[in-house]
């Protein structure tokens, strides 16, 4: 059994509105786009609050694994609010953890995960956390 993580177990926020074309031919957003979702909730945490350069900076994350439980069903048009939180961090990785909230809601509609081995840019071979990275993953950490 999946232990659900209800809203108050997450340290950062994302309001993310479902699209017209997330919607599948059943009438609810699609799997695929729950990926999506936890994609783009973390990325902004990590451009926003740990100086991530997703541009020019010398280290990326590389996703190395991913996995996602549903609970219930998110629609267009509607409000997502999903939830991060980090449950590990290594030397150059960081597990995420996300959950997916319908707009109020306390339990989630899906929750997820997925790890990031963070590597040089030009070579990718695995890196230490820069330093104001490892602070922002801390400030964030379940």
């Amino acid at each position: 059994m999946i232990e659900k993580r209800l809203r108050q177990d997450y340290k950062r926020f994302r309001d993310l509105p479902t699209r017209w074309a997330d919607n599948d031919i059943y009438g609810h957003v699609n799997n695929a786009a729950y990926y999506g979702f936890f994609d783009t909730a973390v990325n902004c945490f990590l451009i926003e609050e740990a100086g991530l350069d997703i541009h020019e900076g010398g280290v990326i994350g590389l996703v190395v694994e991913t996995g996602c439980n549903y609970f219930a069903a998110l629609a267009y048009p509607e409000l997502v609010q999903a939830g991060v939180r980090v449950s590990r961090i290594g030397n150059s990785s960081v597990r995420y953890e996300i959950g997916l909230f319908k707009d109020g809601e306390d339990e989630p509609a899906a929750q997820g995960h997925f790890v990031h081995v963070y590597v040089d840019r030009e070579t990718r071979r695995p890196v230490a956390l820069p330093d104001a990275m490892r602070q922002a993953l801390e400030a964030a950490h379940a």
